[in-house]
């Protein structure tokens, strides 16, 4: 039988459809989605700390027995059970302590050898390890994949344990290295120095040493920064080759729109209209990328943009990522192009997964029929069904929001349209133009005349109620506010109080004399548009939240935000939020309730007291957590690049940049004899751009 990459994971030796399922829920699917999942850490377990040389304070890899064992429970505790066990090595013993975990007494044998890794505590004048990581041992502690070398250390499908997931891979790279063959051209691999595919993969799972590891790690990184940069490339390209429309930017309906403001418009917003208006008229496509922080307006740039495109007998289309910020652009947008109306009725509509099937398919035809000028919605402008008469604007808000490709989509829609993307979310510029490496940029650096910067100081638990004299302070004035939490339910174990939990003590304790509203995630959307819309009409003073207000809610009276356990979330997240206030005349006040103890936590809540720049914001995240979660998960962004580390690699993402750029200048249809390779994996890598990939 023909052995591929492609093949699905159930097939390799130990996995079975079961256990297939849980590697799915990690995005693993096939024998190449395994060799590429990198390890998150490594452990030298060529030599382990002896029990006598732990030092207090430090994350230790000791490998010691395990000597006696404990179960305890406090049911009047909400029902905490506590595991304890005692293990030694000649030289001493130290405790090892895992909270509401019961089920692991079952693993644990007096007797066995295990080998363990987590920092190490002072605690009741006895040393302890609190929830560490570990491993059981067996005897013969089969091959020599977990000892006596570098160990590589994964995160885990559900049921399955480090040593299992390490049998799986070396079994992988037997059987499927040598079918593999190497995309990377052999010139551009000797030019950057890169090793070849099957050296570089054996040793990032399984190095030799820190060098081959580190050489292994470089030729990954390259590997996926060329391929993300390659359809960037193509599609720069071929949009270059490709008419755009040109638009007539001046035009009554244009300058209706720009005398009809009720605003003055700052330096900034008027300097990247210009650089629109230019882009908008040339002969190519305008493809712009627009940065611009939280507030500082840059829905009424893309309101501009729609415009100029309606002038013409074009439609616009404005794609963003939340129901709520839909609705609340449509308004906003309906409002700003009162100045129109005396010129030409811009008819608008609204397209959301909400609406019912009669509505959505009267909103369909119209749009289709040319009957709406701009249209605003969610994901629900992607669908087959969602087509145009004439697009010629496409805009896409927080654009990171959405799955690689996805911006592809709609501008597919229509001749060519003029693209225009908008995010709030600052990147130092030059990681913007690499990585954003088809696209204009333009930025807005300053807020609108009138806005004051929030002031943002930070109490301590215990000084809780000072903080809510504070909140109650602007509510007598007639002001709203927010207090916002991590989570919705309690969580014990972190000692949080849930978003829910808090609401009911709110209402029937400090500010019962005031009416409160609950926003949450897990509402359905009608029921959050419910909660919102009282809060917006004052019908609420104050809005119990989660983390869902930090896209999307615009009410210039909330003056106040008070954000409990501050410590809890990313310096991003706090800047979002942060940025629901202030969005009016009146001085705002955002309030960390926070007990941070560790010193990343107490630099994020500093930079967010000292700025309320978001670009100045960002530079310092980057700094405090390093590129990994900036560009992760927490961030959102840039979730296409799972191995390479754009802010430490700037200079090797240039250089795969550059060679990208090359080589579709050589070969712009992907036809020549090195090519082959290349497009197959572009195709099963970012199957989104198949129609970029494969046009010649």
């Amino acid at each position: 039988m023909h052995k591929s990459v492609t093949d699905p994971l159930r097939f390799l030796k130990g996995i079975g459809p079961k256990r297939a399922e849980a590697f799915s829920v990690l995005g693993l699917n096939t024998i190449e989605d395994l060799l590429y999942f990198i390890p998150r850490r490594y452990e030298d377990r060529t030599h382990f700390s002896a029990v006598k040389d732990l030092k207090i304070g430090e994350v230790q890899t000791l490998k010691a027995g395990i000597m006696a064992k404990n179960e305890r429970r406090f049911w009047h505790h909400r029902g905490l059970s506590i595991t304890e066990i005692s293990v030694g090595d000649e030289t001493g013993r130290v405790f090892c302590v895992w909270f509401n975990q019961p089920y692991l007494g079952q693993y644990f044998k007096i007797g066995d050898t295990l080998i363990l890794y987590g920092k190490v505590e002072l605690y009741n004048n006895r040393l302890q390890i609190t929830n560490p990581e570990f491993e059981i041992v067996s005897g013969c502690e089969e091959e020599s994949l977990s000892i006596g070398r570098v160990v590589p250390i994964y995160s885990l499908p559900k049921g399955v344990g480090q040593r299992s997931i390490r049998r799986m891979v070396k079994h992988a790279l037997d059987e499927y290295l040598p079918h593999m063959q190497d995309f990377i051209p052999y010139d551009i691999r000797s030019k950057n120095n890169l090793p070849n595919l099957a050296q570089s993969l054996i040793n990032i799972h399984f190095p030799v040493s820190g060098a081959a590891q580190n050489e292994a790690y470089r030729r990954l990184s390259f590997e996926e920064f060329f391929l993300f940069q390659v359809p960037l490339a193509l599609r720069k390209k071929r949009k270059k080759e490709k008419a755009g429309i040109p638009h007539k930017a001046d035009g009554p309906l244009a300058d209706g729109f720009m005398s009809g403001l009720p605003f003055k418009l700052t330096a900034s917003q008027e300097k990247v209209m210009a650089e629109i208006r230019k882009d908008m008229s040339g002969p190519e496509a305008m493809q712009r990328l627009l940065q611009g922080d939280v507030g500082s307006g840059k829905t009424v740039v893309a309101a501009y943009a729609s415009v100029i495109a309606i002038q013409g007998g074009y439609q616009a289309a404005f794609m963003v990522p939340t129901e709520i910020l839909a609705k609340q652009h449509y308004e906003k947008i309906a409002k700003l192009m009162e100045g129109c109306s005396s010129f030409q009725r811009i008819r608008i509509a609204l397209l959301t997964s909400s609406l019912d099937k009669k509505e959505k398919e009267k909103a369909c035809a119209d749009i289709k029929g040319g009957k709406i000028d701009l249209v605003i919605g969610t994901h629900a402008l992607l669908e087959e069904k969602a087509g145009f008469k004439n697009l010629g604007l496409v805009i896409i808000d927080e654009q990171h929001k959405f799955g690689v490709g996805q911006r592809a989509l709609l501008p597919a829609k229509g001749p060519n349209p003029d693209v225009l993307i908008m995010t709030a979310t600052p990147i130092p510029r030059t990681l913007a133009i690499t990585i954003y490496g088809d696209l204009d940029l333009s930025v807005i650096t300053e807020l609108p005349p009138g806005r004051l910067p929030v002031k943002t100081m930070v109490f301590g638990s215990r000084d809780r109620d000072e903080a809510y004299a504070m909140i109650k302070s602007q509510l007598k004035l007639g002001r709203q506010a927010y207090i916002i939490y991590p989570v919705i339910e309690e969580s014990c174990a972190l000692d949080i109080s849930g978003a829910k939990a808090m609401y009911e003590e709110l209402k029937k304790g400090g500010f019962r004399d005031y009416k409160l509203g609950l926003v949450h995630g897990r509402l359905k959307d009608a029921e959050q548009d419910e909660v919102m819309l009282k809060f917006k009409n004052k019908e609420l003073d104050m809005l119990v939240a989660t983390t869902v207000l930090e896209v999307g809610i615009d009410i210039a009276n909330a003056t106040c935000m008070a954000i409990e356990h501050a410590e809890r979330f990313g310096l991003s997240s706090l800047h979002q939020l942060r940025g629901r206030i202030g969005r009016g005349p009146d001085q705002s006040y955002c309030v960390l309730i926070s007990d941070a103890q560790t010193e990343e936590a107490l630099l994020r809540q500093e930079a967010l007291v000292r700025h309320n720049d978001g670009f100045r914001i960002a530079e310092e995240d980057l700094k405090i957590r390093g590129p990994g979660e900036f560009f992760g998960r927490v961030q959102h962004g840039l979730t296409e690049l799972k191995i390479g580390n754009p802010l430490a690699q700037i200079q090797l993402l240039k250089s795969a940049r550059d060679e990208a750029i090359n080589f579709v200048a050589s070969d712009p249809g992907l036809s020549g004899r090195q090519s082959g390779l290349l497009k197959e994996k572009l195709l099963r890598r970012f199957p989104e751009y198949e129609k970029m990939i494969l046009v010649g």
